[in-house]
C-alpha cells in the first residue's frame, strides 16, 4: 500500500538516509521539512528495498515522491523498478511516464505502450546530439550572430529536445555552449553588459502572426492575365544570348543548331505542358495550373501537352489517369497530345549514360539518411570522385537488376557548397523493382522527378515551363533558383534540346482547407472523408459533386490573377462569391423550406391554384430566362417553423396570431387560428386569410412553397474550423485539438434533410 494508505506507518527518515540516495544537502533538508514528501520517500525506499544509490537514480526517485499521481499508486513499484534498473534514466522519460500513468490510473498497465510512451530502450548517441545541435545552430545562425551571447540557450536546447526527447539534456547544453564559443569567439564588453529589463507589469498579449488574407471582394480582372509571359522572340533571345552566370553556376544555353531544330519543331509557336503526377485526384490548385498552361497556349495560338509525370511506379494508378483526363475535359481544356514521362525512359537513360561519360554524374552508395545529412551539412559524397568507368559499370548493373533496391543511386555532380539547395547533387536515378503502369516491367531503375521533368520539357520542345510554387516543382522548371535567376536544369539537358523559358507562379492557398495531394490522400485513405470526391474537399471531383460548375472555377482562378506573390491566404468566401455569381446566371430558381409548417389559406377554395408568373428574382440578369419563373399558389402552403411565433414582439417581423406577413412575391396573409396537436407545445398547422388586393403592407416577408415535392438537401460546412492549420497537429490523433476540430465539428457531419420545394418549375421568356 502506498504512502498515506490506511494502517500504513512511514518509517522514520534521517538526513543521512536521504544523502545516501544521492540527494544534495539542501534538497534532503527541504524534504525532511515536508511531511508528505518524507512519507512518500519512505514508502518508495521500502518498496524498492535499497538504502543507497547514485545521484541520478536518487533525483528521479525524489521526483517520483513529489509528482507521482495518486490515482495510479498501484503502478508505482513498477515505475521504481524501471528507474532502479536504469530503463528510465532522465527527467524527460520520467515526465512522460508520469503523464502516461496519470491517464491509466488504476487500470492494468500495458507495458508495451508504456515503454513506447517514455522511450524505454531508445538510445540517443552523443554523435546524434552533436549532429542535431549543428542543424539547430545553423537554423538559428542569423539570431545568434545578432544577439551573440545574449541568445536564449534554453530555447536552443528546447529545439534539440524536440527532435531528441530522450537525449542527454546536460550533454546538449554543454555542446551548444561549446559551439557558441567557437562561433562567436571571446566575449566582448558588449557581451558582458546585461540586457536592460523591461518594467514588470501585466504582459501585453502577444500578437498572433497572421498570414495575409485577401478580401472577399474580387479584384478587377486583368484583360490579359498572360501578359506576364514573354513573347516567342524574347524567349528565343534568352536561349541564344545568355550563356552563363557569374561563372559559379551553370545556365541553360543552346547552340545555333539546337535552336534551329527547336524552332523547326515548334513552328515558332508557344508550347506548354500540364504535367500532373497520377498519384491522386486533382484539386483546385491544379485548376490554376491548367488555366495558366492551357490558357497561355490558347491565347498565343500555340498548343499544350497533357503529360503524366509517372516517374514513380508505386504511386501511379489507372484510376487517377482516367480521372485527370476527365477533369481536364470537364474544365474545358483540350490537350494537343497526351504523353507520359515513361514514353521517354530510353532517351533519359541514354542521356544519363552520356552525363557519366562527361564526368557530370556518379553512382552513390549512401543511404537516404546519409544523403540528407550530406545535403544539410554541405558534404560531398565519398563516391563523388569515383572513376568514370566504375560509375558506368555500376549504372549498367543497376539497369540489369544486379544491385539491391536502395543500395545505389545515380547523382548529378553539381555544387554541394552552393548557397542554393537546388544546386546540390540531385538524385537522377534510383532502383525500384516495381512494374511500371505504362512501361511495364522493362525497367528496374527509374528517373527522379527533378532529373526527368526538365529533360522531357526539352524533348517535347516546351517553350514556356510554368510551375506552381511549393508543389514539388522540378529542378529545372521551378522551386528554388540560383541567385542569378537561372535554373540548373540546363546542366542536365544542355546539349540535348532547347531548354524552355522558366516561370514560377504562386501556390494557391485557400482558408479552412488543405491543398496538398499527400494530405488529401491521408484524409481519404484514413476515411476522414467520403472519398476523393467528398463535397467538403477542394478536389475538383468534390467541387463538381457539390454542384460547382467548371465556369465558376475558371472565373475564380481568373479573378485571382497570375502572380508570384506567395504570402496570401485566399478566404473560402471568395470562391463562394464566384460560385454564386455563376449560379446566378445559370441555375434554376426555387424556394426551399427546411423545417416546414403547414399554412391553410381559408379564403381560397379547395383545388384553386393561382399561377404567379413574370416575377423577377433579385440580382438576376434581366436578359436571362432564369430571371423569370412561374409559381403555383394554392390553398395549402408551407413556411419555415422559425417564421412563426405564438408570442409577438416589436422586433419580430414574422407571422404570429393576429399578425400579417407577406409571402414573398405573392400575397399578404394574416394568421387567424393556430391548431395544436396532442402536445400543447406542438403546432400542427396555422390558418390564415390572404389579401388578394394586396392593400395591406406588412413589414415582414417570409418564403414559402406550395404543391411541394420532398427532396434531399445536403448541407456542407467548411472542411476545418480554423482558417490556418498544421497537418502535423491534425493527424496527432491523441491531441485535444483533433477532438475539438474534427470529431465535434461539421467536418465529420453532413446533414440529410427532407424538405419541400416546387414540384414543377418552368422558365418563361419575357
Amino acid at each position: 500500500m502506498g504512502a498515506g494508505g490506511k494502517g500504513y506507518k512511514a518509517p522514520t527518515l534521517q538526513l543521512e538516509k536521504l544523502l545516501a540516495l544521492g540527494l544534495d544537502q539542501r534538497t534532503a533538508e527541504n524534504a525532511l521539512v515536508n511531511s508528505k514528501v518524507t512519507a512518500n520517500l519512505a514508502a518508495i525506499i521500502a518498496e524498492v528495498g535499497i538504502t543507497c544509490c547514485d545521484k541520478l537514480v536518487g533525483n528521479l526517485l525524489y521526483a517520483v515522491a513529489t509528482k507521482y499521481p495518486n490515482n495510479a499508486l498501484v503502478h508505482r513499484p513498477a515505475l521504481i523498478d524501471y528507474i532502479v534498473s536504469m530503463k528510465i534514466k532522465n527527467p524527460a522519460q520520467l515526465d512522460a511516464a508520469l503523464s502516461f500513468l496519470t491517464n491509466v490510473g488504476p487500470d492494468p498497465l500495458d507495458t508495451g505502450k508504456f515503454e513506447e510512451a517514455c522511450g524505454v530502450g531508445v538510445v540517443v548517441s552523443i554523435e546524434e546530439i552533436h549532429s542535431t545541435v549543428t542543424k539547430v545552430l545553423h537554423e538559428n545562425m542569423e539570431a545568434i550572430l545578432e544577439q551573440r551571447y545574449h541568445i536564449n540557450v534554453g530555447n536552443l536546447c528546447g529545439q534539440v529536445r524536440k527532435r531528441h526527447p530522450w537525449g542527454d539534456a546536460k550533454a546538449t547544453k554543454e555542446e551548444i555552449e561549446k559551439r557558441l564559443a567557437e562561433i562567436l569567439g571571446p566575449k566582448t564588453e558588449a557581451d558582458n553588459v546585461k540586457p536592460v529589463k523591461t518594467k514588470k507589469g501585466k504582459p501585453a498579449k502577444p500578437e498572433e502572426k497572421k498570414v495575409a488574407v485577401a478580401t472577399v471582394a474580387p479584384p478587377s480582372e486583368d484583360l490579359n492575365p498572360y501578359s506576364h509571359f514573354p513573347e516567342q522572340a524574347e524567349n528565343n533571345k534568352v536561349h541564344t544570348e545568355i550563356f552563363f552566370s557569374n561563372g559559379n553556376i551553370w545556365r541553360a544555353h543552346n547552340t545555333k543548331e539546337i535552336l534551329e531544330k527547336h524552332l523547326m519543331a515548334t513552328g515558332g509557336k508557344v508550347s506548354t505542358r500540364f504535367p500532373p503526377e497520377p498519384n491522386g485526384y486533382l484539386h483546385i490548385g491544379h485548376a490554376k495550373a491548367m488555366f495558366i498552361d492551357f490558357g497561355l497556349a490558347e491565347e498565343r495560338n500555340g498548343y499544350c501537352y497533357l503529360r503524366f509525370d509517372d516517374t514513380n511506379p508505386e504511386a501511379g494508378k489507372m484510376e487517377y489517369i482516367d480521372h485527370i483526363q476527365e477533369i481536364v475535359h470537364w474544365l474545358g481544356w483540350e490537350p494537343y497530345k497526351v504523353t507520359y514521362t515513361g514514353d521517354y525512359f530510353q532517351a533519359l537513360y541514354e542521356h544519363a549514360v552520356e552525363l557519366i561519360r562527361k564526368g557530370l554524374a556518379y553512382v552513390d552508395h549512401q543511404t537516404a539518411e546519409q544523403i540528407k545529412e550530406g545535403r544539410e551539412n554541405n558534404l560531398d559524397s565519398p563516391w563523388r570522385d569515383r572513376p568514370i568507368e566504375e560509375s558506368l559499370k555500376l549504372f549498367e548493373d543497376m539497369r540489369r537488376g544486379l544491385i539491391a533496391e536502395g543500395a545505389a543511386t545515380l547523382r548529378m555532380k553539381q555544387d554541394m557548397q552552393n548557397d542554393t539547395r537546388n544546386m546540390y547533387d540531385l538524385i537522377a536515378y534510383r532502383i525500384k523493382f516495381t512494374p511500371h503502369p505504362h512501361a511495364g516491367d522493362k525497367w528496374c531503375i527509374y528517373p527522379s522527378y527533378d532529373y526527368a521533368h526538365c529533360m522531357v520539357d526539352s524533348l517535347e520542345n516546351i517553350t514556356h515551363s510554368i510551375s506552381g510554387g511549393g508543389d514539388g516543382v522540378g529542378l529545372a522548371t521551378g522551386g528554388q533558383r540560383a541567385p542569378d535567376g537561372s535554373a540548373p536544369g540546363g546542366f542536365a539537358s544542355g546539349g540535348l534540346a532547347a531548354p524552355p523559358y522558366v516561370w514560377e507562379y504562386s501556390r494557391l492557398n485557400i482558408s479552412h482547407n488543405v491543398m496538398s495531394k499527400r494530405e488529401l490522400n491521408r484524409l481519404v485513405t484514413e476515411k476522414w472523408v467520403d472519398g476523393w470526391d467528398d463535397p467538403r474537399l477542394l478536389t475538383l471531383a468534390g467541387l463538381r459533386r457539390r454542384g460547382v460548375s467548371a465556369a465558376a472555377i475558371n472565373s475564380f482562378i481568373r479573378g485571382m490573377g497570375i502572380t508570384r506573390s506567395d504570402n496570401s491566404l485566399i478566404p473560402f468566401e471568395r470562391l463562394e462569391y464566384h460560385i454564386r455569381e455563376e449560379l446566378n446566371k445559370t441555375a434554376s430558381r426555387a424556394m426551399v423550406v427546411l423545417h416546414p409548417l403547414k399554412v391553410v389559406i381559408t379564403n381560397l377554395e379547395d383545388g384553386e391554384v393561382i399561377d404567379l408568373d413574370g416575377k423577377k428574382w433579385p440580382d438576376a440578369p434581366a436578359d436571362e430566362a432564369s430571371s423569370y419563373y412561374k409559381v403555383p399558389f394554392s390553398r395549402i402552403v408551407y413556411i419555415e417553423k422559425t417564421d412563426f411565433r405564438l408570442e409577438d414582439s416589436k422586433d419580430y417581423y414574422g407571422l404570429a396570431p393576429g399578425k400579417s406577413a407577406l409571402l414573398r412575391y405573392a400575397f399578404p396573409i394574416k394568421c387567424t387560428e393556430v391548431i395544436h396537436g396532442d402536445n400543447p407545445d406542438e403546432i400542427v398547422e396555422i390558418r390564415a386569410e390572404y389579401d388578394p388586393s394586396k392593400t395591406s403592407k406588412p413589414k415582414g416577408v417570409v418564403h414559402w412553397v406550395a404543391e411541394p415535392l420532398k427532396v434531399e438537401i445536403r448541407l456542407f460546412e467548411k472542411l476545418f474550423l480554423s482558417e490556418i492549420h498544421k497537418m502535423e497537429d491534425l493527424f496527432n490523433f491523441r491531441s485535444t485539438w483533433l477532438t475539438t476540430c474534427l470529431e465535434r465539428s461539421p467536418f465529420l457531419r453532413h446533414v440529410h434533410l427532407c424538405v419541400l420545394v416546387f414540384s414543377k418549375f418552368k422558365s418563361l421568356r419575357k
